[in-house]
């Protein structure tokens, strides 16, 4: 067909060993994999205030034009983007709920951290940042939102209440047969992960929601209609982003997805071969500028923070190799659209359930932490855990970089210490002053 002979020229899939077939087969995989933020995402925002409707429609479109620009700006690389998971909760759990800002100055501070990222992608201090911070601190970092991301999910579950003593929280109704399900869906997406099935956690979410309709535990509200209103469409407020009280959130949201982006390109560039010779990754400069574009897209439309998501190395697995790929993930997205029926029908204890499942993902980075150097794995450690009991992504990260910094004060180690530490740490220190 000339449409896809067209394609075949624009993506030079010959170059690239690769050919149309093969693109949308990789497409499909990718997309099957991060299937489930269309359910998750408006889930974790409406809990802040957001409305689910809203960030649905949302979800959907920025995923959808974040993708096309992967795949015609960046088009060497087969990626899909969306929403990010841990992000995403940080907002509404964090800013929105903790800190009590509005849906309205939260987007205006994922707003402001995507244009700080545009910015320095644009710059040679991009380079600079993502050689400055230590390994161990981005995996603990990493491995810190993971344990949030199940603190959130235990609690949507059921699994973990608030125990009303000095115990702090306590184990959940056991006998819950909602709660039950959810625990057979987390064992089941373990199942088929290990089982190499594809789509392991949207096929668990949809069978486990099937069985709590038919007995009777779950509302279901239909299957397909017309999408919801966008009732965050450029609803941002500046004036909150822009205030002193809003650094620590902005420094926050452009750590995440800055460190977060440059470790999802760099383990897809493995799998895709996309280093050179000299060790650099090819076309990173595109990936990261369509990253950063695509977080100021998505907080226009309504929704946090949209990032690269490590599920592209299932598409490049399948043979991904091309922005086609990237295509092929934007327009089954934009299908989601007419879905929000069934993401209304999902029992929150299932989706719970979900995020465990990726908080689990997030955590097994740890393995790759220098334990044999204690000044590098105790702040990262301290960024692991210390997310989760004081219930903040922001507090871990300035607790992390705070005591990487006292330690190589104290161990002599502060002319071989980045200067990138110093002025993080020196800015968490002031934000737990401001704060």
């Amino acid at each position: 067909m000339k449409e896809v002979v067209m394609l075949d020229k624009y993506f030079n899939y010959k170059k690239h060993r690769t050919d149309f077939r093969t693109e949308v087969i990789a497409g499909v995989s990718t997309f099957l994999t991060m299937a489930y933020i269309m359910f998750l995402n408006p889930l974790i925002l409406s809990d802040g205030g957001f409305d689910f409707g809203g960030v649905f429609t949302a979800t959907a479109l920025a995923t959808a034009l974040a993708c096309f620009i992967a795949a015609f700006y960046a088009k060497t690389w087969p990626i899909g983007l969306a929403p990010g998971m841990g992000i995403n909760a940080f907002v509404a759990y964090g800013v929105c709920l903790g800190m009590k800002y509005s849906p309205a100055e939260a987007l205006g501070a994922v707003l402001v951290a995507g244009v700080v990222f545009l910015i320095i992608s644009l710059t040679p201090i991009r380079a600079w940042l993502i050689n400055s911070i230590p390994k161990s601190l981005k995996l603990g970092i990493g491995a810190g939102i993971g344990l949030f991301l199940a603190v959130i999910g235990f609690n949507i579950m059921g699994l973990q209440i608030p125990s009303g003593s000095p115990t702090i929280v306590k184990l959940g109704n056991l006998s819950d047969p909602l709660l039950l399900l959810g625990a057979g869906a987390f064992i089941s997406m373990i199942v088929m992960e290990k089982m190499k099935i594809k789509g392991n956690i949207i096929i668990a979410i949809i069978a486990f929601s099937v069985i709590a309709w038919v007995f009777g535990l779950g509302k279901f509200n239909g299957v397909v209609s017309a999408p919801p209103p966008m009732t965050h469409l450029l609803d941002f407020d500046l004036g909150a982003a822009l205030s002193a009280s809003m650094v620590t959130v902005i420094f926050t949201l452009f750590f995440i997805d800055f460190f977060d982006t440059a470790a999802t390109l760099t383990g897809v560039a493995n799998v895709a071969k996309k280093i050179g010779r000299d060790g650099k990754i090819v076309d990173i400069d595109k990936a990261m500028l369509t990253d950063s574009t695509s977080t100021v897209a998505g907080a226009l439309m309504g929704t946090s923070t949209v990032t690269a998501y490590v599920e592209s190395a299932a598409g490049v697995k399948a043979g991904g190799r091309t922005g086609m790929t990237s295509l092929v993930i934007g327009v089954l997205f934009l299908f989601c659209l007419f879905f929000s029926p069934l993401a209304t029908s999902l029992p929150k204890q299932i989706d719970g359930a979900a995020l465990v499942y990726i908080a689990t993902l997030f955590v097994r980075n740890i393995a790759d932490i220098e334990w044999d150097d204690i000044s590098e794995s105790a702040p990262a450690v301290l960024a692991m855990v210390s997310m989760p009991f004081t219930y903040s992504i922001s507090h871990g990260i300035a607790l992390a970089f705070v005591s990487y910094a006292a330690i190589k004060i104290c161990t002599g180690k502060f002319n071989k210490t980045s200067p990138a530490i110093w002025v993080i740490a020196i800015l968490s220190v002031i934000s737990f002053w401001v704060g």
